[in-house]
Parts: C-alpha cells; sequence; structure tokens
C-alpha cells in the first residue's frame, strides 16, 4: 500500500479520511487548471498583447504631454519680444515674416 504524505496526518477515522480525500481533490483541481492556463498559449498572447497596447498607450500620452509642453517653452523662447511669429505680417510690412524660413545659402557642387 502507499505510505501517507510525511507532513500530513494519517486519518484516525472514515470522516477524516472523507476530508482529507476531498482536500486532496481540491488541491489537485487547482493544479490542472493551473496547468491548462499556462497551457493555453493563445490566451496567454492575448492577455500580454492588451497589456503591452495599455502600456504603450499610457507611455505615448505621456511623451505627447511632455511634447507640448517642451514645444511650448521654445515657442515661448524663440518668439522674443519686438519679433513677429513666424508666418506673420508685421505692422511696417506686407510681407510675411521669414525669421522661421530663411536658411543660410547651400553650395551646390557643379558637374
Amino acid at each position: 500500500m502507499t505510505q501517507p504524505p510525511h507532513d500530513e496526518p494519517t486519518a484516525r477515522s472514515q470522516e477524516e479520511l472523507r476530508e482529507q480525500v476531498e482536500h486532496t481533490r481540491h488541491e489537485l483541481g487547482d493544479t490542472v487548471q493551473a496547468l491548462a492556463d499556462r497551457a493555453d498559449v493563445k490566451t496567454r498572447a492575448r492577455e500580454k498583447a492588451v497589456a503591452v497596447r495599455e502600456q504603450a498607450g499610457a507611455k505615448a500620452q505621456e511623451w505627447s504631454g511632455q511634447a507640448r509642453a517642451k514645444a511650448a517653452q521654445v515657442a515661448h523662447t524663440v518668439e522674443a519680444p519686438g519679433t513677429p511669429p513666424c508666418g506673420r505680417r508685421t505692422a511696417a510690412s506686407t510681407a510675411p515674416s521669414t525669421a522661421c524660413t530663411s536658411r543660410p545659402p547651400t553650395s551646390r557642387p557643379s558637374g
């Protein structure tokens, strides 16, 4: 016959034996369910995809807020007093400001 596990006492009565059997069945059912969950690759992949998607969305919102704040800071820094914003006309001129669109001349190789 089989010997009882070392960490569990032997049953003293039929009722105790039934309780031990029921407890063991419950533990075995939990173990089988855990193994079945781990073996379900499709569901695990879906759950991981959802988690990654949520994490990416959170990062995108965070970075978007940081980018907006930085853009506002740069815009405030660039627009010095007396300098019209890019593309806006000044009172003294009918041509749009070229402060943001002018580039230094580039040399092109001939030939």
